[in-house]
Parts: structure tokens; C-alpha cells; sequence
């Protein structure tokens, strides 16, 4: 019986294909870890001060501009930036787009450290403000797929593979930023608050040049995808965009995969902190809390990923689903309880364990859905898809529903079940990749009534 061809052992040898892969393995802890921590420091410092700095509510035109600058970062920069450094990926090379996003988004937040308020340049700073946000936004966007494929497709040539575990390093980035984050954050906001307005806010900001050089330095170091080199050889075809757009359904399937997860992220994460404070909990204490389901989902989230890589990846992903479900309503009553302790078990249970499972498997899924010379845009796409449904309605369709429903949880409940259940019934229509050769041409992914899963 023939191996695997992603099982065959490479013909390099396999100590400088792991020091290399280890290499791009942290160049996509770096560069996730910068996105999420410029993202939730920025969320958590605008809701503390940048309403008073950058948008005074008494002129109507920067409440206009604010409101603009919010949709433009949050739900079309980031589609766009999967677009375009997702076709420029696949066209000119995985390595100097990610080397690309990793400088738009370091020094797009060092900038926001530096920026003048309201008060010394007038409408000016909120103008700044958004356009850095979409500079943000449109790097945010091309990050994860970059880094995500370029660690998997270094993966396929080590002995054994384990695209799964390898893959699990770009999706650490998530919880490690938020607690980066969250520490920062929290130190700076213990100055004297004269002191925090003035200057203060601005440190975590400046802090990303660190994050940065650090990043730059690893990445620098990194070789370019074996397989983008490999499909580089053969004649150019469509534009990859265009390629996609012929074939649309891997797309909306990569998308309709992560929903769940993302939706979980969003109402556990940013929409439970107003939501907990609103039902009497301190911030500290909520943060404390989001902080340690942070730390849990960094212990969760390579070990699903190793599974992934044993029993295949739907399993994985579907037991996550199924789990977030069976806990939405358990967890929303554990934070109206009212318990610091619950509030923290909660999180735990519904974050750190059920949301990470789902989350996992993502990294190598996505990128084994599609073939190489459209790979950073088919799963960019997909990926920036699932952030946009989950994570950017989700917490306006709670707030939402909390006020009309009178303030009880049972929509917050209903929303993550909705969310996993889309997750459960995508996957369960995929067939298995994980032992799948990741092939130059989009692997045909058929539904599992059509195919055996392995």
C-alpha cells in the first residue's frame, strides 16, 4: 500500500526543512499576535478615550465621520485587503506580501500613538484616525492567509506532515494578542487619569514598533513557499480573483466554516465586556476573565489542531460546534449569575475550550480547500467572509435584540447556536482533506453524501 503523497517523506534534508518551518511557524505567531493586539488594543482604548480625544459627540460632522471610519476598517477593508494581497500572493509570492502587511500594521498603530487630538488639530485627528484604520484594515486582511498557507505549504514537506499542528501557530495569535493586550492595557490604565489622557494612551501604540522589529527580523529570515515556487514554473492562467469567482462554492463553504467560531469570538470577547459590566461585574474583573480564557484557548488550541491531524479535521471542527451549542445557554446563565468565579468558568468553557475547538482546524482546512496559484485569495476570502458575518454583525444583532427582548440573555444564547449551527452543517457537507497532497489546481471538495471521508 502506496503512502500518502503528503505523508512521503521530502527528498531535502529533513533538519533544514524543520529549522525553515519552524522559522515560518514564528514569522505567523508574530504576525497574527501584532493583528490581534493592535485590534483589541485599539477597541479597548477608543471605548475608554477616544470618544472625548477624537470624536466630541457635540459636532455632528465628526459623529459622521466616525461612524464612516468604523465601517470602512471593520467591514470593507478587510475584504479588501484579502482581494488584494490575496491576488498580488498568488501572482508575486506569499514572503514579500506578508513582509508588506507586517509594516502596514506595526506602523499604522505605532502612528495612532503619535497622533494629535482633537483638540490640537481639529477634524484633522479623526480623519487621521479612520485613514489608519483602513491602512489596518486592508493589511488585517491579507495577513492571516498569507501566513496560515505559507506555514502549511512549508508543512508538506517535512516527514509526517502534520499541516494541522504546524497550522495552529498563525491561530495563536488570537489569544496570545489579547492578553498581550489586556496587560498592556491594563497597566497603563493605572496611572493617575490625568496622566493616562495626556500620554498614557498612547504607550500600548507605540509599543507595536517592538512587536514589529521583532516580527521584520524573523521574517526577513523566512524562504519563500516551495509550492508557490513549484507553480510559479507553469504558464499564468486568470487572474486568481477571477479563478475563484468561476467557483465560488469553496468560498462560501470556507466561510460558512468559520462563522460559528467567529461569532463565539465576538459576543465572548468584545460584546461581553459592556454586556458583563451592564450586569454589575467590574471591567478588571472581566478582563481578568477574558484574559484567563485567553490563556486556556492557548493550551486548546494546538492540541485540536494535533487531533485534527489523527482523526481529521470535520470531526474536530464539528465537535466544537456541537459544543458551543450545548453550552450557549449554560454559559449566558453562569454570567448572569453574577459570580466573578462563574463569570471566569463561563469564558473558559465557552472561549477557551468550545470556541478554540472550532477554531483550530481552520488554518489547515481553508488552505487545503484550495489549489496554489489561487490559495492566498480562496482562503483570505473565505476567512475575511467568516470574520465579516460572524464577528462584525454578531454584537450588533445582540445589542440589538438585548434591548428589545427587555435585557435577558436568551438572544445572546440563540445567536451562538445559530452561529455553531452553521458551522456543524457546512462541515458536515465537506469531505476529509487532511490526508489530501496540497496539488497546484483546487482540489474538488464534494460534499460527504458524495464522497467517503478519510
Amino acid at each position: 500500500m502506496q503512502p500518502s503523497p503528503s505523508l512521503t517523506p521530502s527528498s531535502r534534508q529533513p533538519s533544514s526543512d524543520i529549522r525553515q518551518l519552524r522559522r515560518v511557524a514564528l514569522s505567523g505567531l508574530l504576525g497574527t499576535t501584532v493583528e490581534f493586539y493592535d485590534f483589541l488594543v485599539y477597541g479597548t482604548l477608543a471605548a475608554l478615550v477616544f470618544g472625548d480625544l477624537f470624536f466630541p459627540g457635540a459636532d455632528p460632522a465628526v459623529g459622521t465621520i466616525a461612524a464612516f471610519g468604523t465601517f470602512a476598517a471593520g467591514y470593507v477593508a478587510r475584504p479588501l485587503g484579502g482581494i488584494v494581497f490575496g491576488h498580488f500572493g498568488d501572482r508575486v509570492g506569499r514572503r514579500s506580501m506578508l513582509l508588506l502587511t507586517m509594516v502596514l500594521m506595526g506602523c499604522g498603530s505605532f502612528l495612532i500613538g503619535l497622533l494629535p487630538t482633537y483638540d490640537a488639530i481639529g477634524v484633522w485627528a479623526p480623519v487621521l484616525l479612520v485613514a489608519l484604520r483602513v491602512v489596518q484594515g486592508l493589511a488585517i486582511g491579507g495577513e492571516w492567509g498569507g501566513a496560515t498557507l505559507m506555514v502549511v505549504e512549508h508543512a508538506e514537506r517535512t516527514r509526517g506532515s502534520r499541516r494541522g499542528l504546524w497550522s495552529s501557530s498563525t491561530q495563536l495569535g488570537a489569544p496570545l494578542g489579547s492578553v498581550l493586550s489586556a496587560g498592556v492595557v491594563a497597566l497603563v490604565s493605572a496611572l493617575p487619569d490625568d496622566d493616562f489622557r495626556s500620554w498614557g494612551w498612547r504607550i500600548p501604540f507605540l509599543l507595536s514598533i517592538v512587536l514589529l522589529a521583532v516580527g521584520l527580523f524573523v521574517r526577513l529570515k523566512v524562504a519563500e513557499s516551495p509550492l508557490f515556487v513549484r507553480a510559479e514554473r507553469a504558464p499564468a492562467g486568470r487572474p486568481p480573483l477571477l479563478e475563484v469567482a468561476r467557483r465560488p462554492l469553496p468560498v462560501l463553504r470556507a466561510a460558512g466554516v468559520g462563522i460559528g467560531a467567529f461569532t463565539a469570538q465576538s459576543l465572548l470577547t468584545g460584546f461581553m465586556i459592556s454586556y458583563a459590566v451592564d450586569h454589575g461585574y467590574s471591567r478588571p474583573q472581566v478582563l481578568w476573565a477574558v484574559t484567563l480564557a485567553s490563556c486556556a484557548a492557548l493550551l486548546v488550541l494546538p492540541a485540536a489542531s494535533a487531533l485534527s491531524d489523527r482523526v481529521g479535521r470535520r470531526p474536530v471542527v464539528l465537535a466544537g460546534a456541537v459544543a458551543s451549542a450545548a453550552l450557549a445557554f449554560p454559559v449566558l446563565a453562569l454570567v448572569d449569575s453574577g459570580s466573578p468565579g462563574l463569570l471566569i468558568l463561563a469564558l473558559v468553557l465557552g472561549h477557551g475550550i468550545a470556541q478554540s475547538t472550532m477554531y483550530a482546524p481552520l488554518g489547515a482546512l481553508l488552505t487545503e480547500m484550495f489549489g496554489t496559484r489561487v490559495r492566498y485569495t480562496g482562503a483570505s476570502l473565505g476567512y475575511q467572509g467568516a470574520t465579516l458575518i460572524g464577528a462584525g454583525f454578531s454584537p450588533l444583532i445582540a445589542s440589538s435584540l438585548l434591548a428589545s427582548s427587555g435585557g435577558g440573555s436568551t438572544p445572546v444564547s440563540l445567536l451562538l447556536c445559530g452561529g455553531a449551527a452553521v458551522t456543524a452543517l457546512t462541515v458536515w457537507r465537506l469531505r476529509e482533506t487532511r490526508a489530501d497532497a496540497l496539488q497546484p489546481a483546487p482540489p474538488v471538495v464534494t460534499p460527504a453524501s458524495e464522497g467517503t471521508p478519510r
